[in-house]
């Protein structure tokens, strides 16, 4: 496993056809600048102890696996949850942020940017932030600041700026359209925190490498309740990184089934969707080679998700290697499987998940009661108080139906 993590991506963030860096020189000057320090400062004892008391002691880590009696006596099969809705902030997103806001530090930075879909990684980068007295400054589109009001005020009461974004779709593209734009004004000062394994190298190894702590925990909470390892892992996927920090700790297994469980919204029509690994082609977003819903021009696709985290055209690169070689299946949860597994894993279990998590619960709901003597390892990669006001104003409550 060690021999992987180190070859993969190669040196230029390649991983397989998939990732690199399509960018502007001047942009590539200061991503290498970026790619250096990682490579230098993430090894250190200092940084790696600096990291380690953070998780610990701001954090919460680790977080929990819990298994699920209620839903499993329900459907059949084993459902367990890894608890990353604990973490501090309430979503995986905070494991990444503080890494790369850590960097920053060491870096001399004094300005943190981003995008954000569902709020959680804008929280968890505003946090960050406020940690380490570091201005921050979130893009956010108009439909997901009505849609996440609550993670809105968040990011305003941790002192960041929380800039909307009107053009397009006004949701996650758009906003990160938006946070490049702003990047590019002072690439010297700021430095970008990409909220997933996505963008140019060396983002999709940089998050992943900050996630793996999700799966290093999560393989040996496993083993200690169960004396095995899961039959099955399943995580939600929209740019991919709480996926890829469970993943990483299986990929080797062979026994585990790998499951990456992306939104099929309303239908497969055309801007109803964002099942990117199902309908995609390969093409360039944002500065990396990933499959991409495209238009007839080769433009990247409308997209729709109820989960506004999970709205992207695109996907990490690692991901796509991985279902290229066959390692990850990618399968899909549509909104009506979404909201019953919203509302199902809330009654029965007292755990109220994240939009974007609820996916895979719904995904797992589905696989317990196809292979019922199976064990099911879901990431809960966040939890749902962001979602509670729209899902009752739009879904109602499960008796009002």
């Amino acid at each position: 496993m060690s021999d992987y993590f180190k070859s993969t991506p190669d040196a230029a963030g390649q991983f397989g056809e998939f990732g690199g860096s399509f960018i502007p020189p001047d942009l590539q000057v200061e991503m290498d600048k970026i790619t250096d320090a990682y490579y230098r400062i993430s090894k250190s004892h200092a940084f790696i102890s600096e990291l380690r008391s953070i998780r610990k002691h701001f954090q919460g880590r680790p977080t929990p696996v819990y298994y699920c009696q209620r839903l499993s006596d329900l459907l059949g099969g084993r459902i367990y949850l890894k608890r990353e809705d604990l973490n501090h902030t309430g979503a995986h997103k905070l494991n990444h942020c503080m890494g790369e806001a850590l960097l920053a530090k060491h870096m001399g930075k004094k300005r943190l940017i981003a995008e954000t879909g569902a709020g959680q990684h804008g929280v968890a980068l505003a946090t960050a932030a406020a940690y380490f007295g570091l201005e921050c400054e979130i893009h956010m589109g108009e439909v997901d600041i009505a849609k996440e009001h609550p993670n809105v005020v968040r990011m305003k009461i941790l002192g960041a700026e929380v800039v909307p974004v009107s053009h397009g779709l006004k949701t996650l593209k758009e906003a990160v359209d938006s946070a490049f734009q702003s990047y590019l004004k002072d690439p010297v000062n700021t430095i970008y925190c990409i909220g997933s394994v996505v963008g140019p190298h060396p983002f999709p190894m940089m998050v992943r490498e900050f996630q793996r702590v999700v799966g290093i925990e999560a393989r040996e909470q496993f083993m200690e309740m169960t004396g095995e390892l899961p039959d099955n892992v399943v995580a939600c996927v929209g740019g991919g990184s709480n996926a890829m920090g469970i993943f990483s700790a299986f990929l080797e297994d062979e026994e585990c089934s790998l499951y990456g469980v992306e939104p099929a919204g309303r239908s497969y029509e055309i801007g109803e969707h964002a099942c990117t690994m199902k309908f995609g082609k390969p093409g360039v977003i944002h500065g990396f080679k990933c499959q991409m819903l495209q238009d007839e021009a080769g433009e990247p696709a409308p997209v729709y998700s109820v989960a506004s985290g999970l709205d992207y055209p695109g996907v990490g690169p690692e991901h796509c290697m991985l279902q290229s070689n066959g390692r990850v299946s990618y399968v899909d949860a549509n909104d009506e499987q979404t909201i019953d597994a919203f509302y199902k894993l809330s009654r029965l279990e007292g755990i109220i998940p994240a939009l974007e998590s609820a996916h895979a619960v719904a995904y797992a709901m589905r696989l317990a009661q196809e292979k019922p003597r199976q064990s099911i390892l879901v990431n809960l990669s966040g939890r749902g108080d962001k979602d509670i006001d729209f899902v009752v104003d739009k879904f109602g409550l499960p008796e009002d139906q």
